[in-house]
Parts: C-alpha cells; structure tokens; sequence
C-alpha cells in the first residue's frame, strides 16, 4: 500500500509529465495531419467550374483529385509536387479538356478557361510532367496508359484498382467505389477515323462505369470522394458499414449529379461522415470567400447535420485522423 506522502508526491509527479506531454501534443499532432488544398479558378472562393482539390498526406505523398479545368496546366505553381492522380470519370469538367491559363481571369461564375488541352487533357499533361501515378477503376487505366505513352509519358504509371480492390501508393490505400453517372469518352479527346465517327454518331467512347474513392491516409484518416453520383446504397453499405470514412467529399450541384437537398440525405443518413467539405456545386457559391445565400452550397449547409467545410481556392485545410479540421477551415 502506498503512503500517503507517496501518493501525493506520484500524483504531483504524474500531474506534471501529464502537463508537459499535453504541451507538447499540439505539435505532434500538427505533423499527423491531412493537408487539403482547392486549386479553383478565383483565389479565396469557391466557384462555378472548381472541382480541384490536392491531399497531402503527412508522409508527404501529395494526391491531385479531378484536375478538371481550373489546374492551370502542369506548370501551375499551387500544384507542387504530385505522385497521384485520381480521375473520377471522364467528363471534360473532371479530366480537363480545357483549362484556365492563370488564376483570377474572367468571373467566379463564368470564368476564363479558354486553353484547350484536346486531344490530351489536363490530366494527362499533368501526369506526364510530374510522373505521377494515374490511379482509376473500371475501364479507364487502358485509355490513360495510352494517353500517357502518346504524350511521351509512362504508360505503367496508369494504375488499375477496381471496385472491392485496394492499392497503396505512396502510403496511401485507395479503392474504387460505385457511382451513378455517366462515363463517356467524346469525340475531341480521340484522334482519326474512329473520333469522326463517333462525333458524326453523337456518341463517345465507352471505359465503363465512373468511380467514387475511398483514400486511407497514413494519420487513419478515411475520405469518401463521391466523384458525380446520385444516391446509392453503397453509401451506406460500403462507404459507412464497410470502409468507415470520416470525411467525405460531395458533389452537390444538382441536374448532372446530387443536388443539395439529395447530398444532405447522403450525408446525415447514409454515410455519416464526422465533416464534408461541399463540391461541384456550379454556382458561384462564394463573394469575398463567404458563402452566399440563396446558393444550393447554402442550403446544403443549412440541410447536413455535420460540419461543412467550403473549398475556397487556395486555402489549406488540415485534418486529423478523426476528420476534425484543426486549422484552415471556415
């Protein structure tokens, strides 16, 4: 049995490493987290055609995530160094067939992204400057492996996970998830006969179904990327049940994909995520980077039970592994 002088003298003792170990967690925990980063067409807003986002990991693996057409170019100094590229499906809004040369041209609502990137992409440009991994499920990695070789890239670097598959890369564990949309190829991003027969046709190129991702990040954070999706019940059986994500990405623009009302649903009673942060929501959502009202961003916010964090172009957010954005959120 301790003594009473003892245990006070312990208690004092463990009162104090307590203390000293609770100063110096704040630190610790500021190298385990997620970094997130919109790369959109106006700084400090979120606006009608951002879809960019880029995950940084704590080991350093650095994810771009639908380069779409606000990334300007291979070159655009926000993107720094990047080992992974996630494409959700193959609309021009995501993989890129046109893109902005700079930030800040034209409006938040309509803005400037007159720089075509036909017959490659925006993705593939990028992809072959930084030899970074293009990771996708369903028929995809054969048309990228392609695209990366005629650009004069690696055609290896187009890597295939499936859905119910996982793959690591760079520390980071990435599956495919199903999505309800659609997945064609146009025309503009093939070349010869074939391409003027299927624009004569009005029909692109199959590569099969789109994805959504689920990204496991070395701090245990899980992220959902709902990619362009209605409502299924995988987001709750895979995405909730299964993979448990704590942070989820949603589209929320209504008409091509879930509108706020139908991401909401998706959010409070399928996947149950501890935060979201909105996405293509094509609208300018934001005016001096606070969201408007009347917006469907707006509403989505007013509708979801969960913190919802706006991605306003060029401001990191940072995560922990429980998905509670400690610094860089509004």
């Amino acid at each position: 049995m301790f003594k009473p002088g003892l245990r006070s003298t312990l208690a004092s003792a463990g009162v104090s490493a307590c203390m000293l170990l609770g100063a110096a967690m704040p630190a610790a925990a500021d190298d385990h987290v997620v970094k997130v980063t919109p790369l959109g067409s106006h700084d400090g807003e979120f606006c009608g055609r951002d879809r960019a986002l880029v995950f940084e990991d704590p080991n350093g693996t650095r994810i771009l995530y639908d380069a779409g057409r606000t990334v300007a170019g291979p070159d655009d100094p926000r993107l720094g160094k990047i080992d992974i590229v996630l494409v959700s499906h193959m609309h021009g809004d995501h993989v890129g067939d046109q893109r902005i040369s700079k930030t800040n041209e034209g409006t938040c609502g309509s803005p400037d992204t007159g720089v075509s990137t036909l017959p490659q992409s925006n993705t593939v440009d990028i992809a072959v400057k930084h030899n970074a991994k293009i990771v996708t499920g369903s028929e995809m990695p054969a048309f990228f492996a392609a695209k990366l070789k005629d650009a004069g890239g690696d055609p290896a670097n187009s890597m295939l996970v499936r859905f119910g598959g996982e793959r690591e890369v760079g520390g980071v564990a990435i599956t495919t998830v199903p999505a309800v949309h659609s997945n064609g190829v146009s025309p503009s991003f093939l070349t010869g006969p074939l391409a003027e027969y299927l624009a004569a046709a009005g029909v692109g190129a199959s590569v099969g179904p789109p994805t959504g991702y689920v990204l496991k990040f070395s701090n245990g954070l899980v992220v959902y990327l709902s990619g362009d999706t209605g409502i299924t019940a995988e987001q709750q059986l895979v995405v909730r049940d299964h993979y448990g994500a704590g942070l989820v990405v949603m589209n929320i623009g209504d008409t091509f994909t879930t509108g706020p009302k139908q991401a909401a649903y998706v959010i409070n009673d399928l996947v149950q995520p501890k935060a979201v942060i909105a996405s293509h929501a094509n609208e300018p959502a934001t005016s001096g980077g606070k969201v408007q009202e009347g917006t469907r961003t707006a509403l989505f916010r007013d509708s979801v039970n969960v913190p919802v964090h706006v991605p306003l172009s060029g401001r990191t957010m940072a995560f922990n592994g429980m998905a509670s954005c400690i610094s860089g959120c509004n």
